[in-house]
């Protein structure tokens, strides 16, 4: 079910998020309702108006922390960043009273791996969709939902962005795919410890060791030259979601469509 809204109203921002004016924003969002598994799943989707130029238009899937919602995600502005894209927000269901995404397979029933196949099946007869141009990106809970994704989906997304993501021992990505990861040094609930260990993992999976170089303040880029490079930001913060984050992940997906 698509349903058209205004611009929603939001109590509580959970996120340090760059925070566009209104006016540069889409009109308006569609909420959208996927049936999964005899629930209703729902999520907001940004999309341009009008055709597009190509004929496509690439799809980032983007999900949110444990205990937030759509209503304050969508203000990370990655539908701003990135405007020729359609992007979704994706809501989860509660998980032990909290909001929150299953993080290995087989949990929850894979509740949110088939919300994905639902969206995406959905999404291909609403939109023109670029099959080579389909991403997911999420933040902490979000992120480790994002890296189960690649191990799970790993034919189905071009590139990967998490910010604040841990790895769980069970989940092991074997097919090299572009990730961008953006890690607070100073993270309370995600030792950072964590969060290279995670990047560690993907850096050997692209093969990617090797080859290293600097691309802006605290930016390493392993593998540039590579089809599948890690790009590896960390900032002195915690458990946030830095200022230009949304603007880094568009520039990084848009440059990494999938390569057959």
């Amino acid at each position: 079910m698509w349903t058209r809204l205004g611009a929603p109203m939001t109590t509580r921002i959970l996120l340090v998020a760059a925070l566009c004016a209104v006016s540069a924003r889409p009109a308006a969002a569609e909420l959208v309702t996927f049936p999964v598994g005899g629930q209703m799943r729902h999520a907001f989707v940004f999309a341009p108006a009008g055709p597009p130029a190509s004929g496509t238009r690439p799809v980032v899937l983007a999900f949110h922390g444990r205990g937030d919602n759509i209503r304050d995600f969508q203000y990370v502005n990655l539908h701003v960043a990135w405007r020729d894209a359609v992007v979704v927000y994706f809501q989860a269901l509660d998980r032990d009273g909290l909001s929150g995404w299953q993080v290995e397979r087989g949990q929850d029933g894979d509740r949110d791996l088939e919300l994905v196949d639902a969206a995406l099946a959905a999404l291909r007869k609403r939109h023109p969709i670029d099959e080579d141009r389909i991403y997911a990106t999420g933040f902490s809970n979000g992120a480790a939902f994002t890296y189960l994704l690649w191990a799970e989906r790993p034919g189905v997304f071009a590139a990967y962005a998490v910010v604040a993501g841990r790895l769980r021992p069970s989940v092991r990505p074997k097919l090299p795919r572009p990730l961008l990861a953006v890690a607070g040094e100073r993270d309370p609930q995600i030792p950072f410890a964590d969060q290279k260990a995670a990047i560690d993992a993907a850096i050997s999976v692209n093969g990617v060791r090797s080859s290293t170089a600097a691309c802006g303040e605290g930016c390493t880029a392993y593998g540039s030259d590579s089809p599948a490079p890690v790009m590896v930001w960390v900032h002195p913060g915690g458990h946030s979601y830095p200022r230009g984050t949304s603007e880094r992940i568009a520039a990084f997906l848009r440059d990494h469509p999938r390569r057959r």
